[in-house]
């Protein structure tokens, strides 16, 4: 648990090596996600790279202290100038490689565009930087399945008492006209210098392929796209091995990874 001031505190899990060969991995986790559902994914990448690693539970998420409830419009925002850095401080970690999944992707664009020069590489996987109709109606399936079927009880696993107050969190906001209208990315996108790499499955269900254009477009020249077929939401559980070389060989490519031969 690391407090990062205002009474807030967040829960961490670090993976370090005796050398590690490169920035710290800082993985961000989806909506509905936490630390356990990245699943082993952490540990691979930082074996694959050498690099340390830093996977944490935003407020609301696990142990984590409680969120403001309803979410700020702002909510993605926020997470990645104010609390994100306000996390490395107190771990006294300055270079970092973000890895953010959905939400998280978001909010390692934010975070990236926050931090400047601290960011020696970016990527993200599904990351939205509007609610496109894809999205949308993905939450509204999401909806019914977890009145209709076990899907509640199995976000329960990971989330306990606060499994409603999660979802609930998540479909209103992203649902909110007033949130929808609101959402704008470009001055966080415009901000990032670093390399980063644009990844989104074929099939995604939550979000258009336009999103990575449109993403690296808002970032320019420094930004790569990775479209990955037969891959959905979560491309890092589902092509995990592809997902791992392809993020290896961006960072190796782009002289982030220290000590190559």
């Amino acid at each position: 648990m690391v407090p990062v001031g205002d009474g807030v505190e967040l829960e961490v899990r670090r993976i370090q090596h005796e050398q590690p060969k490169g920035p710290v991995l800082v993985f961000l986790h989806e909506s509905l996600g936490s630390i356990a559902l990245w699943r082993k994914f952490p540990e691979t990448l930082a074996k694959a790279t050498g690099c340390d690693a830093l996977i944490y539970n935003r407020q609301g998420y696990g142990r984590s202290s409680d969120e403001e409830l309803p979410r700020p419009h702002d909510y993605l925002e926020v997470a990645g100038h104010q609390w994100l850095p306000r996390l490395l401080d107190a771990l006294e970690i300055r270079d970092v490689v973000l890895i953010g999944h959905s939400d998280g992707g978001s909010i390692a664009l934010a975070g990236a565009g926050a931090m400047g020069r601290r960011v020696k590489a970016l990527v993200t996987m599904a990351a939205h930087i509007y609610a496109d109709h894809l999205t949308l109606a993905g939450i509204e399936e999401m909806a019914v399945r977890y009145r209709e079927t076990d899907i509640r009880e199995r976000l329960a696993r990971y989330h306990g008492p606060r499994t409603d107050d999660l979802f609930n969190a998540w479909q209103t906001v992203w649902r909110d006209e007033g949130f929808q209208a609101s959402m704008d990315f470009s001055r966080w996108l415009a901000a990032i210098k670093c390399p980063a790499m644009i990844i989104q499955g074929e099939n995604d269900e939550y979000g258009v392929p336009e999103q990575v254009a449109d993403i690296a477009t808002g970032i320019g020249a420094s930004a790569r796209e990775v479209l990955l077929e037969d891959a959905g939401h979560s491309p890092h559980l589902e092509k995990t091995d592809q997902v791992v070389a392809l993020i290896s060989d961006f960072l190796r490519s782009e002289m982030v990874l220290r000590n190559q031969n």
